[in-house]
């Protein structure tokens, strides 16, 4: 109960943050925002100075900014999150789609990098020191260190422009999640082995880890009753640190293989100064994270060895 209280007041100073940050940045950008949403409802091949007028009387732009805010926080206590300046479509209908999409990707993404990363974390940590161990450091920190929209270049490049295996862009069949989800998983895969190795390696060398087998368990007896559940422990706990790099990574991902998701939407939605769009999206986002982690602490309360017993 104490950490549903917890979690509950940081969603609440989240979406102020949130909110007062956009709205300060969004209000804060360079240029003329009546002609900027003006060519994103019409096109910039068709926006000219009586079409920026015109969107500029009828949003009343230019106004006081902190009515505007507080009429904002006004809505949102209403759960209302207000309607979009480009597409007039109420800014939640348009997120809760867009969502579906973002989750769906992150669900894969998260996926592979549990199959790719955590086994071969275990298997490097049963023997530290070994060639799979000094093998995985060196692909696992290569891999870290390239950014998410790096990474999805040189995947498309590869995949895509070489050797026309998977499509570079598209949405709707299961090839078109492979690139995307892999160039989000393979970061968060590198991060999972190590941790996975670690927490392996410390507990292999404990005493009740080489009492397991000196009572008469095989090691694959020892690793599956005393070594995952312990080493589970830490890779959910940071499985919630890595949100923030997903969504991070979501954001650039989608914009690169034109995914229809939510940091697609946020992309656009900031180049056409939508700024209910805006808000609404990047606190979607924000209290996505706090949701995440408080299912995370809720888990790892759960299986903890140390505090079953």
């Amino acid at each position: 109960m104490n950490t549903l209280i917890t979690r509950g007041i940081q969603a609440l100073m989240v979406a102020v943050l949130i909110g007062a940050a956009t709205f300060a940045m969004m209000r804060a950008l360079p240029g003329d925002a009546a002609y900027r949403i003006a060519a994103g409802r019409y096109g910039y091949d068709n926006v000219d100075t009586a079409a920026a007028d015109a969107v500029r009387d009828e949003l009343g732009l230019g106004g006081p900014a902190l009515p505007a805010f507080l009429g904002w926080l006004g809505d949102l206590l209403r759960l209302d999150f207000g309607t979009s300046l480009v597409t007039g479509q109420p800014v939640i209908e348009e997120i809760w789609h867009q969502l579906g999409a973002s989750m769906a990707l992150a669900g894969v993404a998260v996926l592979l990098s549990l199959i790719l990363g955590p086994p071969l974390g275990i298997l490097a940590g049963l023997r530290p020191g070994g060639v799979l161990d000094r093998v995985l450091l060196v692909v696992s920190t290569g891999l870290k260190a390239v950014p998410q929209f790096l990474m999805a270049l040189i995947l498309i490049l590869i995949l895509s422009v070489q050797f026309r295996l998977l499509p570079a862009a598209g949405h709707g069949e299961a090839r078109h999640f492979i690139l995307p989800a892999l160039a989000l998983a393979l970061g968060l895969a590198a991060v999972n082995a190590r941790i996975a190795r670690d927490a392996m390696a410390r507990i292999g060398a404990m005493p009740f880890y080489s009492f397991a087998q000196w009572k008469g368990l095989s090691p694959r007896q020892t690793l599956w009753r005393h070594g995952l559940r312990n080493v589970s422990v830490p890779l959910l706990t940071y499985l919630g640190l890595q949100f923030v790099t997903l969504v991070e990574g979501v954001v650039v991902v989608e914009a690169v293989f034109g995914w229809p998701g939510i940091g697609h939407a946020l992309v656009h939605a900031i180049f056409s100064r939508d700024v209910p769009m805006v808000q609404g999206t990047a606190l979607c986002l924000g209290l996505s994270f706090v949701l995440i982690n408080t299912v995370i602490d809720l888990v790892t309360q759960r299986i903890d060895p140390r505090r079953a017993a």
